[in-house]
């Protein structure tokens, strides 16, 4: 497996161009001011799904063969990779199949399904809609499948915030959020390998702490489900 570097970080920006808008970072007056710090906010809420997730999962779609765009795509989402991959999948006539979890919020499955992708709703958790995806796979001609979490889609993931560190390059700590763990690994090995003062801080929801028990464990591990304001949280995270 190629392992994600800032070169491959840098391919993956050249290569998505500008089908994806550079997203604004902009010095948040009221955070700082309740933080007594300069605090900026990369505005990805404004991209055309609403997330930085667009990015990797161009970034997949682009690097497919002509036998795998025939073949189609699959895949399992609570959400925003889903309609990633099918908005992009769908401008470039690919097939998208998408299997979300029973529990995704109803705005995510209509937004997914009126990008052009194939909606399975299933299971209770997305480890139950990942186990769906591969019934689904193996009844097709072998499509591709894109889980959230595979590698390649960590590289373009990076530039989210890249190009915010380029408009401010004395930034010091960098606060990412935790999800699956691909946003947080392509953003701090941009970031280390440009700058490596720059100190990484990752943010995950208090009674979904996946990653620092991944951590103390020293492997991936499954937490209990907890409700949090975050629809998406993980249940399990790589430990790093």
């Amino acid at each position: 497996m190629e392992s994600v570097t800032l070169s491959s970080i840098q391919a993956a920006r050249a290569r998505i161009g500008e089908a994806i808008h550079v997203s604004p970072c902009h010095l948040s007056h009221h955070l700082s001011e309740l933080t007594g710090l300069p605090l900026y906010l990369k505005l990805e809420n404004l991209q055309r799904t609403g997330s930085f997730k667009e990015r990797g999962a161009l970034n997949k779609l682009l690097t497919l063969s002509e036998a795998e765009r025939t073949h189609g795509v699959i895949t399992a989402s609570a959400g925003n990779h889903a309609q990633g991959v099918a908005f992009h999948a769908s401008a470039r006539g690919i097939r998208a199949q998408i299997v979300m979890p029973l529990a995704t919020p109803q705005v995510k499955v209509a937004a997914t399904r009126g990008y052009g992708a194939e909606v399975i709703l299933h299971g209770a958790s997305y480890d139950e809609a990942c186990e769906r995806l591969c019934v689904a796979r193996s009844k097709r001609a072998a499509p591709l499948s894109i889980p959230s979490t595979i590698w390649r889609l960590f590289p373009a993931r990076a530039p989210s915030d890249w190009s915010c560190l380029n408009r401010c390059p004395d930034s010091k700590p960098s606060l990412l959020p935790i999800g699956g763990g691909g946003l947080i690994s392509g953003i701090a090995c941009a970031l280390k390998e440009t700058n490596s003062k720059i100190r990484v801080i990752g943010v995950e929801p208090e009674k979904l702490p996946s990653m620092l028990r991944a951590r103390e464990a020293g492997a991936p591990v499954t937490i209990n489900a907890e409700a949090t304001i975050a629809d998406a949280s993980p249940c399990a995270a790589p430990a790093t």
